[in-house]
């Protein structure tokens, strides 16, 4: 049979009336993807419940077992049977669905598990005894007795033996096991106050730790710090940005960290909407469109945002999952996310990450021939005669070849005075010069390496951009303006922000209909395929709900024009142009990194230097 009469029968269709378990199966393919799912869920209970503590244990992914133990408020035995039934619970009382302030609300969570799973579920209430109820397949076990000294345990068994087809599409253990690794992380960033133990139990026997956060204590910004540098590591929490700011009715905190500290895939980009984790394109694009003048597109930025507002403001009911979330003004979250980041990365001035000096001395350090020997080995006849000709006069004729051009010091009088000062400012004094590119300076506590041709071209690009802000784009008027036609909807979209385009030099207006007249392009940009450009825009509104593509493009140019403007590596630099570059990284914002994300200069700890010797 054909798709085309597939549908084409004599006979007229029945209305029929699902039957609970199949109602039950069905919402919970929606509620319960994979185990990480029903982890997320039930985790998702116990803090709405009040708890400070949960465990979570778990066999082979999650398949075979799911077990959440929390000391929340509990259940009392008179409401098991009702906390298993759909689109029963306690977090609101259906009168009004947008003002939300619990993770969970649809009450379909443990009514879909049972109904795919075996799930048991004990507890005990303040003032009541413990009970237990089990479900297996939407069949309803009656109320038991149960030990239990207080809060909430929940198990899950045998997830989808109802649906076997759902089982062909499970990952293998390790995937599934990573991916309630992930939701755990989550949920601790999102409330670093909760302790969290995560438990793999595959084979039986007390298991094995995989994932451990304690409860933090502290104000918000320390417990956070904390709980990140936990679970991010230590290297994020000592290269994140402080992250607080607000916008009418929203307010956005975290970490976010600094461009040379950033990673080969968005993985590392964790969101959140009121504590709730979620996963929105428009907030990750707005995160992109902060870091774009600092990285290349390869590089992906690392942050932990949380964006608070009133719960009126976001409807989080658009997806089962409650993954995806919906703005009332979405360009406002937009252009806070935006702002605030731009700002903390401007304020954080030269400032590049500690992982470049830390995996120098990484690659500096020798690999281990032998046992340590812990006293001075006296030297060999041989190697004592060796030295003292190395230290000979006749040492002089090997300098040729040496790469390495000590800073002379000036004749003033005071030089030696201003040399001692330099070494107390952030980039210290300028000591030397190797290869003709790499600038050598004494700093208070140990020494910085600078690439000069990486620094200076991140100086002239903030001169260039800062004399564009003040003097404006410059526009080019076409002799013919050029027409490109539209659809209505997207020429009313453009038209939106036409005035936003006029400021970068782009010049555009309606000319009935869906077409757009394009009258003036930017003039840095030269030759323009006007048509391209205006698609191109429309592309990316329609992605992330905003466009950088003129500013990028015009940017790009100004990187260029800074690469080439910039002083080239092979150059020969005297010390008082070595010192003055030192000095306007120091004042000048972004210059601890290149135009494409990259490190201007790594910092090298005298303490690191000496334990690399053995000297401590």
């Amino acid at each position: 049979m054909t798709r085309e009469n597939l549908y084409i029968s004599d006979a007229r269709p029945i209305i029929r009336q699902l039957d609970e378990s199949a109602i039950n199966r069905i919402a919970a393919g929606e509620v319960v993807e994979r185990p990480a799912s029903a982890v997320k869920e039930l985790v998702e209970n116990a803090i709405d419940a009040g708890a400070t503590r949960i465990a979570i244990d778990i066999a082979e992914g999650g398949k075979t077992l799911i077990r959440v133990s929390d000391d929340g408020c509990g259940i009392a035995p008179e409401d098991l049977p009702l906390a298993l039934a759909r689109h029963a619970t306690s977090k609101i009382d259906g009168s009004d669905l947008l003002n939300i302030h619990s993770f969970g609300f649809r009450g379909e969570a443990l009514a879909s598990l049972g109904a795919v799973g075996r799930l048991s579920l004990t507890s005990r209430a303040a003032g009541h005894d413990a009970a237990r109820i089990r479900v297996s397949g939407s069949r309803i076990e009656p109320v038991q007795p149960a030990a239990l000294r207080s809060g909430t345990v929940v198990e899950l068994a045998d997830l989808f033996f109802a649906t076997p087809a759902r089982l062909k599409f499970m990952r293998t253990d390790r995937a599934e096991t990573q991916a309630i690794n992930d939701v755990v992380k989550r949920l601790a960033m999102a409330e670093p106050s909760i302790g969290f133990t995560l438990r793999d139990v595959s084979g039986g026997g007390e298991g094995r730790v995989t994932f451990r956060a304690d409860a933090e204590t502290g104000d918000l910004f320390d417990a956070l710090h904390h709980r990140l540098a936990r679970i991010l590591g230590r290297d994020f929490a000592e290269n994140a940005l402080k992250i607080d700011a607000t916008r009418e009715e929203l307010r956005l905190f975290g970490y976010a960290a600094l461009p040379t500290y950033s990673r080969g895939a968005a993985v590392a980009q964790y969101l959140f909407v009121n504590g709730r984790p979620v996963r929105d394109r428009m907030l990750t694009g707005a995160l992109r469109a902060a870091y774009a003048d600092f990285l290349s597109r390869e590089r992906h930025p690392v942050a932990a945002l949380f964006l608070d507002c009133d719960p009126t403001l976001v409807d989080v009911n658009v997806h089962p999952a409650k993954s995806e979330v919906r703005f009332r003004d979405p360009g406002l979250a937009r252009g806070l996310i935006v702002s605030a980041l731009r700002h903390a990365l401007a304020e954080a001035g030269h400032r590049s990450s500690t992982t470049g000096g830390q995996a120098t001395l990484g690659r500096m350090t020798p690999e281990p021939t032998g046992a340590r020997v812990y006293q001075m080995d006296r030297p060999s006849q041989a190697a004592r005669v060796a030295s003292f000709q190395a230290q000979s006069p006749g040492f002089a004729e090997t300098q040729a070849a040496y790469s390495a051009r000590v800073v002379e010091e000036p004749d003033e009088p005071d030089a030696p005075a201003q040399h001692q000062a330099a070494e107390h400012l952030p980039l210290g004094a300028a000591r030397g010069q190797v290869h003709e590119n790499y600038i050598i300076a004494q700093t208070e506590t140990g020494m910085v390496i600078v690439d000069q041709h990486a620094a200076h071209e991140r100086l002239v690009y903030e001169k260039l951009k800062r004399q564009m802000a003040e003097a404006g784009v410059a526009a080019q008027a076409l002799l013919i303006p050029e027409i490109v036609e539209l659809s209505d909807t997207d020429c009313a979209q453009l038209l939106e922000i036409a005035e936003d385009l006029g400021r970068l030099g782009l010049s555009i207006e309606a000319f009935g209909g869906g077409a757009i007249a394009v009258r003036e392009t930017p003039a840095i940009l030269g030759e323009v395929n006007a048509n391209g450009m205006i698609r191109d825009i429309l592309d990316e509104l329609s992605d992330q709900g905003d466009s950088l593509t003129v500013q990028a493009r015009i940017e790009a140019i100004l990187s260029r024009i800074a690469c080439h403007g910039s002083v080239r590596s092979g150059r020969r630099m005297r010390a008082e142009e070595m010192n003055a570059l030192l000095r306007e990284m120091e004042t000048t914002p972004h210059s601890g990194q290149c135009n494409h994300g990259r490190p201007t200069y790594v910092e090298l700890k005298l303490s690191d230097i000496e334990r690399l010797f053995g000297r401590t």
